[in-house]
């Protein structure tokens, strides 16, 4: 399907909307699903939120309200084992999972992966092509690999 915001459309928004409200275990209203979004059916989605175009979200995500993805995001919540060098790591079970969290009014940018166990506060911006590998607090702007705390965003 088209991307949400193209002018041939046709209506794929919706669609996608629909098909996340009977897929995702809660999808709040006014979603937007974009094209090529893969996910699990245990995430959760908040009212006017999106999942950004080819984005992957891997089981035991929690994704607050109005919170905005840019493309090709990715957000895991388990590893590969590795911790014994006598067998090859694919043939180690992996890591047990660790659930994600993104609080209401954030920005993911483009490009951002966010790795198992990390919690986002409230308003928190993720500047694109971050690795978020740790949880931060409210309102805070992180960016790089690994993400570091940049500022607080400002007070109104």
């Amino acid at each position: 399907m088209p991307l949400s915001d193209s002018s041939y459309s046709f209506g794929s928004k919706k669609v996608r909307a629909w098909c996340g409200r009977r897929i995702l275990a809660e999808c709040g209203k006014n979603v937007n699903i974009e094209t090529g979004a893969q996910f699990a059916d245990d995430v959760r989605l908040g009212d006017n939120s999106g999942i950004g175009v080819n984005a992957t979200i891997s089981a035991g995500v929690t994704i607050g309200n109005d919170v905005m993805m840019g493309p090709d995001c990715t957000i895991l919540t388990v590893n590969h084992g590795m911790l014994d060098n006598g067998v090859p790591m694919w043939k180690q079970n992996s890591s047990e999972p660790r659930t994600v969290t993104i609080g209401n009014n954030c920005w993911i940018g483009s490009h951002v992966i966010i790795l198992p166990g990390v919690t986002l506060g409230d308003g928190c911006v993720v500047g694109a092509g971050s690795v978020v590998t740790k949880s931060f607090g409210d309102n805070c702007i992180v960016a790089g690999n690994p993400a570091r705390f940049i500022k607080f965003r400002p007070k109104q």
